[in-house]
């Protein structure tokens, strides 16, 4: 049975039974899912599926021994003394125990090896399917969302699997079997539980009902209060709170979330009390029926004790199964929800996707040399009348040489370097490398072509040598040296106690703006590509920090060919070309001194932005 991370569950053992929730009705109104796609997880397993049903319905079937042995023990072998069949009794109930239970876990190991091997696949296809989309896709979704798919809903398949189909299963094998049971021992006691048992059952889901909402508003000011956690008590939410004096108010939020579970708690333990007790009632008076039918001739039809023991064994018994069935209509309306879900990231277009017969590539004789043709790129192509980000772009950029890009903000300069990493695609023209289009390049390829270093430098919660690696798994100790000495960081990481085993924290957080660039420089040299894309590598940093950093992007960008997007005038003055973007389009492009003699839009930034760079020169 499968519910979302914050909605309870229930049945027996005082957990409510489940409501269908109206999300999960929209969800499947608007994306139905085909019964023919989900069998397909499971045909890999098909004969497991079939053993694990035929292990239901036998440990259902041998179960119903056990109230016959039960009537034989009280009603034959003790009145008679007869060992030999008390022994024979006695073995047998022990003998079903066994069996049963053994029989249980075979069904259990078998369902749970198959749900996890669903789970793995879907959460691989589905990570590898989103690695796949463009860098746009991130930008339009939550984090929390796609980490909400991968984890609560992909989790969930697995009770999908466990409980709910293998539950029906089960619960409907029980119930007649226990029925048929009934009916063997008593006919006309029978005929009275069918009058009193679905009542009975009614009533108990009734009651059960009532803890749901407040155990379901528990759930959601318990998802507030680690939110809360979250946003205070990371380094981000920490450093937010202190710099802007939040932490009284934010303590204050947090108190009284917490004030709030102490009610519910309260509420939610005495509806849980008046539930129990019901429930007790309700148990209680159904075998005092049964016993007071028993005690009249009319009704009783010459029962013995051990026929009226075993009887009302096997009613207490039904109660499970029967609560268990009306929570079928929930658990399917659910489990198709999540079954939806899945399949609507699986279901993606890749806007940026792999070519299906890529073009071989010789990474030695690469020469990195780039054009861009026409090309056309929005970032709202689905409007009625995009927006163009780059609109009609041709460059060439010859081999080793570096081409910089100038403009103002929304002027098309990253989308432009982004078009380059291919982490979007033109909408018309196209990209090459060494006249190769890009679209056509294995993104392994190009990859190890194309290097990328932005101002948002990223790097993972793990140790420097890991995040190294991720570049080239295979490299030595001496080439990861080789490559933080290139970058200017080698001395700051051999000071440091644990040297490349050093946790760089989340985000990097443990080091500074200029110290994280290094890294991510010395993480792009171990790739050596032979084309460079520098999206405002420098602009966070004050200009002592940037002329440092400067020198080794300046050993980084030695014989390669070079996109660089700046701001700052001063890091692309020694630019083979300087193309000057404005609304997507270059309306300039040359040298710094030839562009400056023009007296066009490149010599008006310069002139905008010398006073400002030279404040900070002053101010370093």
């Amino acid at each position: 049975m499968t519910v979302p991370p914050s909605t309870p569950r229930g049945g027996r053992g005082g957990r409510p039974p489940e409501t269908i929730d109206p999300r999960d009705r929209r969800r499947l109104a608007e994306s139905p899912v085909s019964m023919r796609r989900v069998a397909c997880l499971f045909r890999p397993h098909a004969r497991t599926v079939v053993v694990v049903t035929v292990l239901i319905v036998a440990v259902s079937v041998i179960s119903m021994a056990q109230p016959f042995l039960l009537r034989t023990v009280i009603d034959d072998a003790l009145p008679a003394r007869d060992v030999r069949l008390l022994l024979w009794a006695v073995g047998g109930m022990l003998a079903v125990t066994v069996v049963t239970q053994l029989l249980g876990v075979v069904q259990t190991w078998l369902t749970t090896s198959v749900g996890q091997q669903v789970m793995h696949g879907l959460r691989t296809d589905v990570f590898r399917h989103l690695q796949r989309q463009s860098v746009a896709f991130f930008t339009r979704t939550r984090s929390g969302e796609v980490q909400s798919r991968l984890t609560h809903d992909i989790t969930g398949m697995q009770s999908v699997i466990t409980s709910t189909a293998t539950g029906v299963a089960s619960n409907v094998t029980t119930a007649a079997a226990t029925a048929l049971a009934m009916v063997a021992l008593s006919p006309r006691l029978s005929l009275l539980s069918l009058l009193v048992v679905p009542p009975a059952v009614l009533l108990t889901r009734r009651v059960a009902l009532l803890r749901r909402d407040i155990t379901a508003t528990r759930q959601r000011r318990l998802a507030e209060l680690h939110s809360q956690v979250e946003e205070g008590l990371t380094v981000s939410g920490a450093t937010l709170v202190k710099t802007i004096g939040a932490a009284d108010a934010t303590a204050e939020r947090f108190a009284a979330t917490s004030t709030d579970l102490i009610d519910l708690e309260l509420r939610s333990q005495l509806a849980g009390r008046w539930r129990m007790a019901t429930m007790q009632i309700v148990f209680a008076a159904i075998p005092a029926l049964v016993y007071l039918a028993a005690g009249f001739p009319a009704t009783s039809g010459g029962m013995t004790i051990g026929t009226l023991i075993a009887f009302t064994t096997l009613q207490a018994g039904i109660f499970r199964p029967l609560m268990g069935l009306l929570d079928v209509g929930a658990q399917w309306v659910t489990s198709m929800a999540l079954f939806s879900r899945i399949f609507g990231y699986l279901d993606l277009p890749i806007d940026v996707a792999p070519p299906t017969a890529p073009v071989a590539v010789q990474h030695d004789r690469v020469r990195g040399e780039v054009r861009f043709e026409g090309v056309r790129m929005s970032h709202d192509v689905d409007a009625e009348k995009p927006t163009y980000a780059v609109d009609g772009v041709t460059l060439h950029v010859p081999a080793g040489t570096t081409l910089a890009l100038v403009g103002e903000t929304g002027s098309g300069k990253s989308t432009l370097a982004g078009l380059l990493a291919r982490l979007h695609d033109p909408q018309s023209g196209r990209v090459t490398v060494d006249g190769i289009d890009l679209r056509d390049l294995d993104p392994t390829d190009l990859a190890r072509i194309v290097g990328v270093v932005s101002q948002d430098t990223y790097l993972v919660h793990a140790s420097i040598r890991d995040n190294l690696l991720l570049a080239a798994p295979g490299a030595s100790e001496r080439e990861l040296w080789q490559a933080l000495e290139a970058a200017q960081v080698a001395a700051l990481v051999d000071g440091l106690p644990d040297g490349l085993d050093t946790v760089v924290g989340a985000r990097g957080h443990r080091f500074s703006g200029g110290e994280k660039q290094r890294l991510a420089i010395a993480r792009t040299l171990l790739r050596n590509p032979r084309v460079l894309v520098l999206d405002e590598a420098t602009s966070a940093l004050d200009t002592e920090t940037e002329r440092e950093l400067q020198q080794a992007l300046d050993r980084l960008m030695a014989g390669r060919t070079t996109l660089t997007v700046a701001h700052r005038l001063s890091t692309v003055r020694d630019a083979e070309q300087i193309a000057v973007l404005d609304h997507g389009r270059v309306v300039e492009i040359g040298r710094h001194d030839d562009l400056v003699r023009r007296d066009g839009r490149y010599a008006r930034l310069v002139a905008d932005r010398a006073p400002a760079e030279a404040d900070r020169t002053l101010a370093a």
